[in-house]
């Protein structure tokens, strides 16, 4: 089915000397299409219980189209490579392959792209055989873009650039040490800063850019986002401060955005599309010969191309056997989503704003592995639910696909208030940052506004005011903020300043990557607990661990300093 939701024509495409349409004359070549996917984070095979489509459903549709007498147009919208176990265990060259034989002609790079190192991911874009475009990636050591900013192609007649833009979040929802040099300077950019214009300005260079080199049509592909964790530099903030620019294709924020126009710095309408993530729908923008654009988000009806399926199937027949591998059982199910609103078109995700029972799973492997006081994982971290019975190999790595290292360090009850107050600055809204805790327990008063204060580049700077985080109890014990504790966590938060995360970056680090995050799991579950999830993680809400509250008590006073 396809949904159709806005059309817009677009008054550059008009503007001619009777008032007819620029295209009128070669309406019988057909309509360009461009076909754009987002956040399909390795949703490789068709899935029809949970409406995932599949990439031969991709190349299907596009064969389908093409057939019909249109011009396709393939682009993906970024984080393709990362988010399960055919990306892991290849560290995205199996996506990329994919990718190839599905036909994409661009791509633009996710925060996700990154996960797997910045050298893999560089290999992995000279490899492909469609390109990367970025306005806003630079290499600070020469203050060029590492790839195009744009990339014009002619369709229909007419010259259409492809624009790219990163999120300038990208390096506090990777891994920052990807980003750096040697001595932990930051030698890559996304032109961030405190409040957006230097993304701004970039776009709007990039658009006047591809205007003057002759394209008639700017189409934005952007991994932006439009939550507001992601201000200032949602797609919807750079339309309204940016012009030129006809259509944004959006991703990273796993939004479903069928067709909203957005006005720009100029007052002209800017439609902005999403198709959400897993690949439910494929994005469809129409370019009719009039210059009407229709944007429709296609999910039913398509027919999967026979050739995609089969060579998908070899690659998943390669390392089958090893992800059907059983390496322990739950008996109860473990929860990233709401299991009362699993019948939601969008389940609703606890993990990133508030306890659940796998969230203290990971948490309890990582302190039991290392043997400190306090373990923490991050939400964004844990990434699927598990049903009750065999766990497989697969479970695991769907749970935790980064490969992330398992670290251990020696921080102050200072430190780790602070890392607790980060996790929580978001709240309500969810932040991948939000910390799953073990051999500790607080609140979080959620009437009180954060003053967590944070660089341009997202890192942590400094608490301005009240915390949000009181009452912090380690072993049952008032939180000391002198004293040193042991913290166990992963080299994304704890080496690499994951999420802005860099308070543990200069503490002493007794235990470095003795093993990954996944394995830390099936250890903790096989030899820690026997190789079975028990009833003492049988609460999907967790063991009570954090305690939300949302209203002050009658007759309390807000402090005036911070405290624990």
């Amino acid at each position: 089915m396809r949904k159709k939701v806005i059309a817009a024509v677009l008054s550059v495409s008009m503007l001619t000397a009777g008032g007819i349409p620029v295209w009128a004359s070669e309406a019988e070549a057909g309509n360009v299409v461009v076909l754009y996917t987002n956040d399909i984070h390795c949703a490789v095979n068709a899935d029809e219980e949970n409406q995932v489509l599949g990439y031969a459903k991709i190349a299907g549709l596009k064969k389908q189209l093409e057939e019909e007498g249109n011009e396709v147009v393939l682009v993906d919208i970024g984080d393709a490579i990362q988010g399960d176990v055919i990306g892991t265990l290849s560290e995205g060259e199996y996506i990329i392959d994919i990718m190839d034989e599905v036909g994409y002609d661009l791509a633009i790079p996710g925060n996700h792209e990154f996960d797997y190192g910045m050298e893999q991911f560089l290999s992995l874009a000279e490899e492909a055989s469609f390109p990367y475009v970025s306005c806003n990636f630079v290499d600070l050591t020469t203050d060029e873009t590492v790839f195009e900013p744009y990339e014009i192609m002619e369709l229909g007649g007419k010259q259409i650039a492809f624009l790219g833009i990163c999120t300038p979040k990208t390096i506090t929802s990777s891994t920052p040490k990807y980003f750096q040099d040697e001595s932990g300077e930051f030698i890559y950019g996304f032109e961030q800063d405190e409040d957006g214009t230097a993304l701004y300005e970039c776009v709007q260079e990039a658009a006047e850019a591809a205007r003057a080199e002759g394209a008639e049509y700017v189409i934005a592909v952007s991994h932006l986002g439009i939550d507001a964790s992601c201000t200032p530099w949602t797609s919807s903030e750079v339309i309204e401060n940016t012009s030129g620019i006809d259509v944004f294709l959006d991703g990273h924020s796993h939004s479903v955005v069928e067709g909203d126009m957005v006005k720009n710095k100029d007052g002209e309408e800017v439609l902005l599309t999403s198709t959400g993530t897993k690949l439910t729908s494929i994005g469809e923008l129409t370019i009719e010969a009039d210059g009407t654009m229709t944007s429709a988000l296609v999910s039913e009806g398509i027919e999967a191309d026979p050739e995609t399926e089969s060579f998908i199937s070899e690659i998943n027949s390669e390392f089958e056997d090893v992800l059907n591998e059983v390496v322990a059982k739950t008996d109860v199910a473990l929860v990233v989503n709401d299991p009362e609103t699993l019948d939601q078109e969008e389940p609703v995700r606890l993990v990133r704003t508030s306890e659940t029972n796998l969230g203290d799973l990971c948490a309890d492997a990582y302190r039991a592995v290392t043997g400190a006081d306090i373990g923490f994982a991050n939400g964004g971290g844990v990434r699927a639910d598990i049903a009750a019975g065999d766990i497989t190999y697969a479970d695991i790595i769907s749970v935790q696909p980064f490969g992330n290292e398992i670290c251990m360090v020696e921080a102050t009850g200072q430190q780790i208030l602070d890392a607790l107050e980060m996790g929580v600055m978001d709240l309500p809204a969810e932040s991948g940052g939000f910390q799953q805790v073990s051999g500790i327990s607080f609140e979080i008063h959620t009437y009180l506004d954060s003053s967590v204060k944070l660089d341009a580049d997202g890192m942590f700077v400094g608490v301005e005011g009240e915390y949000r985080v009181k009452n912090v109890k380690v072993g049952g014990e008032d939180l000391d903020l002198e004293k040193t504790y042991t913290v166990a966590s992963h080299n994304y938060m704890l080496k690499n300043g994951g999420d802005g995360f860099n308070m543990f970056q200069e503490c002493n680090m007794p235990l470095e990557d003795i093993m990954l995050d996944n394995q830390a799991l099936i250890q903790y579950i096989t030899e820690d607990l026997g190789g079975t999830v028990g009833e003492e993680y049988a609460d999907p809400y967790g063991e009570g661990r954090i305690t939300i509250v949302e209203e002050a008590a009658a007759g309390e006073e807000t402090q005036e300093e911070p405290a624990a």
